[in-house]
């Protein structure tokens, strides 16, 4: 059985976690090829969206410890530079919406992994803990980085050290996540949310990605000359000229970058 599934329609494509017997926690396998498939929608002009979900009962339930611990030449070093940190990245950098569907537990680095998704939607019975002080181990995976940005300094602190479960509806309500969804409307609220987004003007989209990632670490006059150069160029664009078409002749626009 394959470590994950990878599925393209309609401008979105879908990677699913796929060792549900285990909860869906990495091993290197899982890792690389979650790395080709960002690859694979990175240069691909007709993936719009990228979906991240699981199989089974849990979204992704982190690493899988019997891997970390087996005499195998797998050691943090490299779970972290050839596994997590690399997938972060892409989420990251690639210039396309990344959504997170959460359909269980997300802990660890797979709660991380979601955290650092440009959208983060979860059933309301999942649930995200970030489970490494339990084990002795640090927060990895962004965790450090995105938590304190998403819900303030005591509210990181307290769930990294802590290592407290949240539900889908805790999450939402302190902006961790952006939106718990009712069990039976969970799947038909992804559908039409990705499909929403793939409809959008892809290269706009794109770069407004491009300017929350500066944003994170610029100072004010250094982020207001990168969003006066990419507004020129997204003026320059032909979805520009079809957005102001279309809202000229009152219609829908149809993007097409």
């Amino acid at each position: 059985m394959s470590s994950i599934e990878f599925k393209k329609q309609e401008g979105v494509a879908v990677i699913t976690l796929n060792r549900p017997d285990v909860f869906n926690s990495f091993n290197r396998e899982m890792a690389l090829a979650v790395i080709a498939a960002l690859d694979d929608c990175e240069v691909d002009p007709n993936v719009h969206v990228i979906v991240l979900t699981g199989n089974g009962k849990a979204f992704c339930a982190g690493q899988d410890l019997n891997e970390a611990i087996e005499d195998n030449g797998i050691t943090f070093e490299v779970i972290l530079n050839e596994h997590y940190n690399p997938i972060i990245s892409r989420i990251r950098n690639i210039e396309k919406p990344v959504v997170a569907a959460v359909n269980g537990v997300a802990a660890g680095a797979g709660a991380n992994i979601a955290f650092a998704c440009d959208f983060t939607i979860a059933n309301k019975k999942a649930s995200f803990t970030q489970a490494f002080s339990k084990i002795g181990l640090v927060p990895d995976s962004a965790g450090t980085f995105f938590l304190p940005r998403l819900v303030g300094l005591q509210r990181a602190t307290a769930l990294m050290m802590l290592s407290e479960k949240l539900t889908a509806d805790e999450a939402e309500n302190i902006g961790l996540i952006y939106k718990a969804v009712e069990v039976d409307e969970y799947v038909d609220f992804v559908a039409n949310f990705v499909e929403r987004l793939a409809k959008m003007p892809n290269k706009a989209l794109g770069m407004t990605k491009r300017l929350i990632n500066a944003g994170l670490t610029n100072d004010l006059e250094t982020q207001l000359k990168l969003e006066g150069e990419l507004q020129v160029e997204a003026g320059n664009s032909a979805d520009y000229q079809e957005g102001v078409n279309a809202f000229l002749e009152k219609r829908k626009p149809t993007f097409n970058q």
